[in-house]
């Protein structure tokens, strides 16, 4: 086995709009975290898989790319304590024209993306996504790359949004955010370099961070 590369599945979303919501703003104005956090991601996979990924099937990394930023207006519904509603309007930050890049370690999960069993979402239900590419391809080690457009350990000393945020949720009704941890957070308009190590992605020219849960 090569150990200077790796053999994963790539599957390359797209979606018109993109958001996600940054925790501790309700109401007034929402903007949007730089990049999915690791739930989209879970999210998507059992979106395709048509239920709850084990976090020991795969190992996943991605890269965000968008086109632009804007904010848009947004009538919303808030429920009442008499299960009535008062309705209220938000400005909200959202990314258009938006692709995602998943990498996975198991192979076996290009068999859910063929044929998803759920509609796809980057973002809220409203993002609605479809599949452009699903083809394996092998990731390189490098000892200099460039980090953008993805989420790594807040550890990692680079540029960057730090945030606390789930890696999953648990399959439970209502469901549970899980796995809360501090994250960096490179969005899509950052480059970083990067020089203790990686693998690369030398079609996109960007590293691809593995986060393991195995």
């Amino acid at each position: 086995m090569d150990k200077d590369k790796l053999k994963v599945l790539r599957v390359k979303l797209r979606s018109l709009t993109a958001s996600f919501r940054q925790i501790g703003f309700i109401t007034g104005y929402q903007p949007t975290l730089p990049v999915p956090p690791l739930s989209t991601i879970f999210g998507i996979i059992s979106a395709a898989k048509g239920e709850f990924i084990q976090l020991d099937e795969t190992k996943v990394g991605y890269i965000f790319k968008n086109k632009s930023k804007a904010v848009d207006l947004e009538k919303i519904y808030q429920v009442t304590g008499d299960f009535g509603f008062n309705e209220n309007i938000l400005k909200r930050e959202f990314f258009y024209d938006n692709e995602l890049y998943l990498y996975l370690t198991n192979l076996g999960l290009e068999k859910y993306f063929r044929n998803p069993r759920f509609q796809l979402l980057i973002g809220r239900s409203s993002d609605l996504a479809y599949i452009e590419e699903i083809k394996s391809i092998d990731i390189l080690k490098k000892d200099k790359l460039v980090y953008s457009g993805t989420i790594l350990p807040e550890n990692i000393r680079l540029p960057g949004m730090k945030s606390a945020l789930p890696s999953y949720f648990i399959d439970s009704i209502p469901r549970k955010p899980a796995g809360i941890k501090p994250f960096l957070l490179i969005g899509h308009n950052i480059e970083c370099n990067y020089n203790l190590g990686g693998f690369i992605d030398e079609e996109l020219d960007y590293g691809v961070y593995l986060h393991d849960f195995t």
